[in-house]
């Protein structure tokens, strides 16, 4: 299937690893430009490497920074002639007690999760809506649909976003005008920020590595964790000309881990 979205361009926030760097390649593939951004230099131009020899035709472009900076969604903008597509994401905030927090922890993950999407997508919304295309996607994670307990800090900046973008892509100025605005919410894929996890709850567990990573896959009906390749192709569909009807939406890829009927 054609999507559409040749010579379109494209930003990737924390795109150096994991499912943002699933996402860029997918794009790239398709023959989208891309801008890619992380805070480690060396893993990032590794990327970059990597998705020209995927995709020669198209234009990689890298900024190394803070996406949750001022500074760092400024050049992360500037890098991009124009942002077509916009693909936000950032890694979480730690697990723990919500008595352990202080205003500090929950500014930081309101900043990282919340607002920084929210500035991002102000810069580019109404430039998308005057081109007539324009599609956002911001990955957050399957905890906005089923909260886990240690993950708080995570739950309450996401499912604020959540809200935010449910209104946004709803308003008649950008959905009108072919601009979408979705989420995809990821459950347990083979990433090193699920191997960090896990690597710390065989620590506190006082048990091997290889035996809480395999009793955690097993507990997912599809007997496996997800690939960063298909959550990307996931990505791409959404941001396809294929998918101009569907915008304010929530979608899971969880494996069928997540119980519920709606």
């Amino acid at each position: 299937m054609d999507l559409g979205l040749q010579g379109k361009w494209a930003l990737v926030c924390a795109a150096s690893k994991g499912l943002g760097k699933g996402c860029a390649a997918a794009l790239a593939a398709e023959g989208v430009n891309v801008v890619i951004t992380a805070r480690g230099a060396e893993a990032l131009e590794a990327t970059a490497d990597e998705l020209r020899r995927l995709a020669p035709g198209v234009q990689v472009r890298t900024v190394v920074g803070d996406i949750t900076t001022e500074a760092g969604r400024a050049a992360a903008l500037e890098a991009a002639p124009q942002v077509d597509i916009l693909v936000n994401n950032a890694g979480g905030p730690p697990p723990g007690d919500f008595r352990q927090w202080e205003r500090e922890q929950w500014i930081a993950a309101l900043d990282a999760n919340m607002l920084t999407p929210i500035a991002l997508i102000r810069a580019t919304v109404d430039g998308m809506a005057q081109r007539g295309f324009g599609r956002i996607v911001n990955i957050t994670s399957a905890a906005v649909k089923a909260p886990i307990d240690t993950l708080g800090l995570s739950n309450g900046a996401r499912s604020g976003l959540t809200g935010f973008v449910a209104g946004l892509a709803r308003q008649p100025r950008l959905a009108g005008r072919n601009v979408t605005v979705n989420n995809l919410l990821p459950g347990p894929f083979d990433t090193d920020r699920l191997r960090k996890t896990v690597e710390a709850a065989a620590q506190a567990q006082g048990r091997p590595l290889e035996s809480v990573w395999d009793q955690r896959r097993l507990g997912v009906p599809a007997q496996r964790y997800g690939r960063p390749e298909e959550f990307g192709a996931a990505c791409a569909f959404l941001c396809s000309v294929h998918a101009g009807y569907i915008t304010g939406q929530n979608w899971l890829l969880d494996g069928g881990l997540y119980p519920g009927t709606f």
